[in-house]
């Protein structure tokens, strides 16, 4: 669309300044929902071994993960496809084709759901036999009836995406999905319903967030002039395709350790406390799915203009803040792995401190990379991202397979971490010879040198202080303390107070987002690159995602969108 059909003038060019501020404001939106996000699935798990205890909490996993691999697989690639395509079609101004494209998405995600919802339910017992466990088969018979509800919300979150707004996103999928499980799974808990309450807690928060999500999808078309829809199942399918393979890999990176510990016969005991460990491990590292989020619009944008100075510039801020704001929670996790074991689940998980440090350190790898595969992804280079992530699935379950039989849940982990800092690695030179550039910046050695002060804090309380409860308090705080003292005594970098300004200054978030935005789509939101009048940040910078704009297309007047959604 051009700025007379919208009834605005041209936006003004970003300066570098104005990209970084708008990047902080979607990466604190994103980082806020990511936060209550993570928060209540952690009280989930906390509750889980409160009331039932480590074994149960294996079961869960196994469940869980058997939910995630197969929600993948149903939705075919199309959450990446969906979001590029509907913001494209805004773009074009085709209503057709924007009906036909999210008609034909969720149709194809709901019968493909129904059908492997159906299989699974009618094979939960030679699953769980499979993975030793036959009191398994009726949570897999549960989220076979979950399946279809996750898909279908999925699906049409992703879809409302192209309008380049995350409020649906954000507030269902963030918000609503994760506490109406907290709280519906406490519910369960306290009537006594046990493990199959829980899953029954799932599967009422999945349907009631697919309910939501459809109905903001509703809203959403109802801007979009009526039109008989458009079906273009070729363009889609091919970039779903690149997509889906990648998100696989990604997810099945995460998830199969759980599944490949139960297939050779470790008992559910094991996989809890490896599940444990693995979701304090995550909380340390949040941080950079959201940063990604914010990042990956601008990057799009910039690489699209050629502006390949302000790419490495954003790289490496963006990867000095997941650095600089896990880095306390990584020194808790080397410094305290059996002290937060025993307060998320009882004496019983102290046994899977040594798990904790190995996944941690292949977290720390994955932070310290930053978001290298966005990088990759927002500059075209979907195919490579996707071999990545293939080799690193590839490796990890080759790995399971030599190490978990001798060493159980550690060489589990050993595998993960690995497999991880393997392919971010790779990334990193990947991205070097892409962009000429290494995510390495003095504020980020900064970090380093006040994480390293934070450590000898933590270590001196463990040694001085007696109690595995005092010694974590007083810990926590001692680290937080002195991490936060190092790096305010080093020195705040230019971008550093930028940001701090354009988050806790209205005046700074007029400044960043005053002149950032271009064109809208058909919905009228401006595209929150610029952090426009919605305030959202666009997610499709997230690791498996593409945005349009890497692509570098055309609409069908021969221009390019200035909104950096490159249609």
């Amino acid at each position: 669309m051009n700025g007379e059909s919208t009834g605005r003038s041209p936006a003004a060019p970003e300066t570098g300044d104005q990209q970084v501020r708008g990047m902080a404001r979607g990466g604190m939106l994103n980082l806020a929902s990511a936060v209550l996000s993570q928060a209540a699935l952690f009280l989930v798990m906390l509750l889980l071994a409160r009331v039932l205890g480590v074994r149960e909490v294996g079961r869960y996993a196994q469940v869980y993960a058997v939910l995630s691999l197969l929600g993948l697989l149903s939705l075919s690639g199309f959450r990446a496809g969906l979001t590029r395509f509907v913001a494209v079609h805004l773009a074009d101004d085709d209503p057709a084709a924007i009906r036909g494209t999210i008609r034909l998405g969720l149709v194809i995600s709901a019968v493909a759901s129904t059908v492997i919802a159906v299989g699974l339910a009618l094979g939960a017992p030679l699953l769980a036999r499979a993975l030793h466990d036959p009191q398994l088969a009726t949570g897999l018979r549960l989220v076979a009836l979950a399946l279809p509800a996750a898909t279908v919300c999925e699906a049409a979150l992703a879809a409302t995406r192209g309008w380049r707004t995350q409020r649906a996103y954000a507030l269902i999928g963030q918000v609503y999905e994760p506490a109406a499980r907290l709280l519906l799974t406490a519910l369960a808990l306290a009537v006594g319903a046990g493990l199959t309450g829980a899953f029954w807690a799932l599967v009422l928060a999945s349907w009631s967030a697919a309910a939501l999500a459809l109905g903001a999808l509703a809203r959403l078309l109802r801007r979009v002039p009526a039109a008989a829809p458009a079906y273009r199942p070729g363009e889609l399918f091919r970039f779903s395709t690149v997509s889906w393979v990648s998100s696989l890999s990604s997810t099945g990176l995460i998830w199969v350790d759980a599944l490949l510990l139960g297939f050779y016969g470790f008992g559910a005991d094991a996989i809890g406390v490896y599940h444990v460990a693995s979701r304090l491990v995550t909380v340390a590292v949040f941080v950079l799915a959201p940063i990604n989020a914010s990042f990956g619009p601008y990057l799009a944008h910039l690489y699209h203009q050629g502006k390949l100075d302000e790419v490495r510039r954003i790289y490496r801020v963006a990867t000095g803040w997941v650095v600089r704001l896990s880095l306390p929670a990584f020194v808790a996790l080397l410094v305290f792995p059996e002290q937060l074991l025993r307060l998320v689940g009882g004496p019983g998980l102290a046994g899977g401190a040594a798990v904790t440090v190995v996944l941690a350190l292949g977290q720390l790898v994955n932070a310290a990379t930053g978001p290298c595969g966005t990088l990759l992804n927002m500059s075209g280079r979907v195919s490579v991202n996707m071999v990545d992530n293939l080799a690193a699935l590839v490796l990890n379950i080759l790995l399971n397979i030599v190490l978990i039989p001798a060493h159980g849940i550690l060489g589990a982990a050993v595998a993960w971490a690995v497999s991880l800092a393997v392919v971010n690695i790779a990334r990193v030179w990947q991205v070097r010879a892409q962009v000429h550039t290494l995510p390495v910046t003095v504020g980020m050695a900064k970090g380093v040198v006040a994480a390293v002060a934070a450590l000898v804090a933590g270590l001196g309380v463990r040694w001085l202080v007696s109690g595995w409860a005092v010694q974590l308090v007083l810990g926590l705080v001692a680290v937080v303390v002195v991490y936060l003292g190092a790096v305010l005594a080093l020195g705040l970098s230019r971008e550093d107070i930028m940001v701090w300004r354009s988050v806790t200054r209205r005046g700074g978030r007029r400044a960043a987002g005053g002149t950032a935005s271009g064109d809208a789509g058909a919905g009228g939101d401006v595209d929150s690159a610029g952090g426009g009048a919605g305030g959202d940040a666009d997610p499709v910078g997230a690791a498996d995602s593409v945005d349009a704009v890497a692509a570098g297309r055309t609409g069908r007047g021969g221009r390019t969108d200035r909104t950096g959604t490159g249609s």
